[in-house]
């Protein structure tokens, strides 16, 4: 045993896993000194987290052995080397040579003796205790199952292999690619921990990879599924959010949006610890009003975050600088990050993910999601999204964090609907709505509920142009507006163009 394994006493001695979301998922980690199942069809990443793992225990001075019987020591140093990784610290064994695979040698690793081993793993047996390693990656269970030629000859290799390594004080990881009937379970009732590997492929867009800890004797787990990615440099798994673990002291005073009129509406601005969702059909000014409201706070010395689903980067800062919102020395200055979004690659955990990195270590206390229906189409039900939304959300306001939430509308006027309500996750809702007067569309804006500010019950006009965002007086001599079709009654003047003769904006 090497010093750094020899250091792993005590129950509550975790060893990595050589993933840091997976440790997070572990809680901690892995019980050293076990035998855990790694399940998972071809492709969802079985050998990457297997040598992952061998890798974070040459990092720590352990020695780690692959045994192979599905792929050549060639076919893992170059897999190894497609992520920048080198295999030199790690011990490679096939175990079955071409000659070994023969169906006419007729030669399982276990006689059928219960626990008399044959040659082949006797040369294993020797290896290991040459080695002492401390960590062991079996590849893969499937081959042993097809030697073993009966089930009851294959658990017996199994129990057999475990006992052997139960002596040897090191940790076993073994992979199988579920070629077993469907519901044989004598694994998991064998392994100390099951940690399977799922993909789902999509009609559009990359396949969705996820894991889930099936068991873990004796150790505190995250259950659920975790999503994940395959990239070059290894596995990134992302922890499903639980809101409920994360909290911050934070100052729960309103803060401007940058319109005094607009303040007015939402009964003194936008208050840290809440989000906002703006609703409204399309080209009605609500990612405008929402990029007014980031860079309010963005003038303040906070720090932003603006996820962009649907439009362009260039687009929307070509767009905020023609309306006098330039945001490129934010950028530039470190306070702003614009991410632009591809839902069809991107996971709902891995989103997750990415907001909490921008909270948590680049301090962002003002958050937008542009727009919600893009989100909903990264997602494999409805369902799932509004379970989802609600964790990030409620992770969110627990932070102290302003958020803002953007949800289009089908629909320019008379009846609109959404794809999906959102509006009893919403803390305050700024709806928006076209009408057309005097032979011109224009934009009603009106706060419909808020749970934290005493809000105007008033409907205002809000105008964008070269000026920027301007909210008007109250509409008094309008009715039906929210539907769409208003009645003007001509006493309260409204806004005008800059410009425009009797303008008293």
């Amino acid at each position: 045993m090497s010093e750094a394994a020899g250091t792993r006493s005590g129950s509550d001695t975790r060893i990595s896993t050589g993933l840091r979301g997976l440790d997070e998922v572990l809680c901690g980690g892995l019980t050293p000194d076990r035998l855990y199942l790694l399940e998972g069809t071809p492709g969802t990443g079985k050998t990457t987290l297997a040598l992952q793992f061998l890798l974070a225990g040459a990092a720590r001075g352990e020695r780690s052995l692959y045994v192979t019987l599905s792929e050549t020591a060639d076919e893992l140093r170059a897999a190894a080397a497609s992520h920048g990784w080198s295999l030199d610290g790690i011990e490679l064994y096939e175990l079955v040579n071409e000659m070994g695979l023969d169906p006419d040698s007729e030669q399982s690793i276990l006689h059928p003796s219960e626990i008399e081993l044959g040659e082949t793993v006797r040369e294993v047996i020797a290896r290991v205790e040459s080695l002492k390693p401390d960590r062991v990656v079996f590849d893969s269970l499937s081959e042993l199952r097809l030697l073993a030629q009966n089930p009851l000859r294959y658990r017996r290799q199994i129990l057999a292999l475990k006992q052997f390594f139960s002596r040897r004080s090191c940790t076993v990881l073994m992979l199988d690619d579920r070629t077993s009937e469907a519901g044989d379970l004598q694994l998991h009732s064998i392994a100390h921990g099951v940690i399977s590997l799922d993909q789902a492929p999509r009609e559009f867009g990359s396949e969705r990879r996820r894991l889930r800890i099936v068991k873990m004797r004796g150790i505190k787990f995250r259950g659920g599924y975790h999503d994940f990615v395959v990239e070059t440099g290894g596995i990134l798994v992302f922890p499903r959010l639980i809101a409920a673990e994360h909290h911050a002291a934070f100052d729960p005073g309103a803060r401007s949006t940058g319109t005094a009129e607009l303040d007015l509406l939402l009964g003194g601005g936008l208050v840290p610890g809440t989000n906002t969702l703006l609703l409204g059909p399309s080209g009605v000014g609500k990612t405008t009003t929402g990029v007014r409201c980031m860079l309010a706070a963005l003038e303040r010395g906070e720090t932003a975050t603006y996820y962009l689903f649907d439009e362009g980067l260039a687009t929307v800062l070509a767009r905020s600088t023609m309306l006098g919102m330039d945001l490129a020395p934010h950028i530039e200055a470190g306070r702003l990050t614009l991410t632009q979004i591809d839902p069809a690659e991107l996971s709902p955990g891995e989103f997750a993910a990415l907001v909490r990195e921008a909270v948590e270590e680049r301090g962002s206390t003002f958050v937008a999601i542009d727009s919600l229906n893009a989100y909903l189409h990264a997602m494999p039900g409805e369902e799932h999204l509004v379970l989802q939304m609600h964790e990030l959300l409620s992770y969110l306001n627990q932070t102290g964090v302003t958020t803002l939430l953007v949800l289009g509308q089908h629909g320019v006027v008379g009846e609109v609907r959404t794809d999906i309500d959102l509006s009893y996750l919403s803390d305050c809702i700024l709806l928006f709505r076209f009408f057309e007067a005097a032979g011109e569309i224009r934009t009603a804006l009106s706060v419909v509920k808020s749970r934290v500010n005493v809000h105007e019950r008033t409907i205002r006009e809000l105008r964008i142009s070269a000026e920027g965002l301007r909210v008007g007086e109250a509409l008094t001599d309008f009715e039906g507006v929210l539907t769409g079709l208003p009645a003007y009654r001509g006493r309260v003047a409204m806004l005008r163009e800059p410009d425009a003769p009797g303008d008293d904006a």
